[in-house]
């Protein structure tokens, strides 16, 4: 039995239509087959390997911790220098008014950290989310999902939330003093890449402020450097309470975040204590990982060409939709978005599709692409979809 057969047999599966590309290694912004066929990555892994794949930085970074230790105790517990060394450097990137990180393991579990620290801070129940949004797959991340078919074969979710419509002003009046906190990523991801408008986000920010609810900026896949910032906050002028951070952040490896301000963490601390623990959350290597991708991200000056490399795809595309490296690109339908993908695998080139938007494809690569590999993915791309357009 190969090992696509082996895949099929023993890995359980999520879609009936997965890409079955065989990876044999991967290095810089390529995935290599066991024939040796590479494959430009266009997705990254969907926003995790922002630094390219098996950075040479990275590597050293995590061959020195595993050399020093692995996990020692539950996050919490025991001093850490590699975590605080992390936490240090996250804060010193966010900025004012966030004072304190929580590592945790993934996305997911961030943002149920980040949703539990608002319900106790306040002591209000609800949640308010938006249409098409989405913030994982545990319960507590389904129950804010932005499709309601998504959370439909696992219900009842987390009660206590309410979905409002994205970038509607008006609606955001029924956020009242009942309302613990708002979650919204600034650019929404599996809507494919739909970005917030400013005055929208201004808006909100404000009506918080005056209701007394937090701000929750699901930072997920925005974050790290994505949007040619560290963080897509700060291309407005609009702070959230809570960030919640993933993907990017363990520069390949299993890492997330949520950061606030001490005086909403520490009321993790009592009634009850423990109130929120992770076993394998900020492990030390994970955090080597992290601190050695930002130093890349800074080193590389890796920030600084996300403007060229997004203006070159605009350029060669035709509607182009998103922020920075965070992309997407029209097709005719989901049965067209499939055969170029198809197509475009036969080519080397790696992209996908939209959880809520499956008539876009994706473009996340590596901030590593250089302006001349996107040029050459971007002319792919196009002539992709164009060649499997249903005449």
């Amino acid at each position: 039995m190969g090992w696509r057969q082996k895949f099929l047999s023993y890995l359980a599966q999520t879609t009936d239509m997965p890409m079955l590309v065989e990876v044999s290694h991967a290095e810089g912004n390529f995935i290599y087959g066991p024939d040796g066929k590479a494959y430009l990555d266009l997705i990254s892994g969907i926003g995790v390997s922002s630094v390219g794949h098996h950075h040479p930085a990275v590597v050293k970074a995590v061959q020195a911790q595993a050399a020093s230790h692995a996990h020692v105790m539950v996050y919490g517990e025991f001093v850490q220098p590699v975590q605080i060394r992390l936490a240090e450097r996250l804060l010193e990137k966010l900025g004012p008014p966030f004072e304190q990180v929580y590592l945790v393991n993934s996305g997911s579990e961030a943002v149920e950290g980040a949703l539990k620290l608002a319900r106790r801070y306040t002591g209000r129940p609800w949640i308010a989310f938006f249409d098409h949004a989405y913030h994982g797959s545990t319960a507590g991340a389904l129950s804010v999902a932005g499709a309601s078919w998504l959370a439909r074969g696992y219900r009842p979710v987390t009660p206590g939330t309410r979905r409002l419509p994205f970038n509607d002003i008006a609606a955001l009046e029924t956020i009242d003093k009942h309302t613990a906190a708002v979650i919204i990523e600034p650019v929404q991801g599996e809507a494919g890449a739909r970005p917030a408008d400013p005055a929208f986000l201004a808006a909100l920010r404000r009506r918080c402020d005056e209701t007394g609810a937090l701000l929750v900026f699901d930072e997920v896949q925005t974050g790290m450097g994505r949007t040619g910032r560290w963080f897509a906050f700060q291309a407005y002028d609009v702070v959230p309470d809570i960030i919640v951070l993933g993907k990017a952040l363990g520069g390949g490896y299993p890492l997330a975040a949520f950061a606030a301000r001490r005086s909403v963490m520490e009321v993790l601390t009592h009634d009850p204590m423990l109130g929120h623990i992770t076993t394998f959350g900020g492990h030390p290597v994970s955090c080597a990982a992290a601190l050695a991708a930002m130093e890349v991200m800074e080193a590389e000056k890796l920030m600084e060409g996300v403007a060229e490399k997004e203006r070159i795809f605009r350029e060669v595309l035709p509607d182009v939709r998103g922020q920075g490296l965070l992309l997407s690109v029209p097709t005719d339908s989901f049965a067209h978005t499939k055969a170029a993908i198809a197509r475009l695998l036969d080519a080397g080139v790696i992209t996908d599709w939209f959880l809520f938007e499956q008539c876009r494809l994706r473009i996340a690569p590596p901030l590593t692409l250089t302006p001349g590999e996107a040029r050459d993915a971007a002319r792919v791309l196009r002539d992709a979809i164009e060649a499997t357009r249903e005449r």
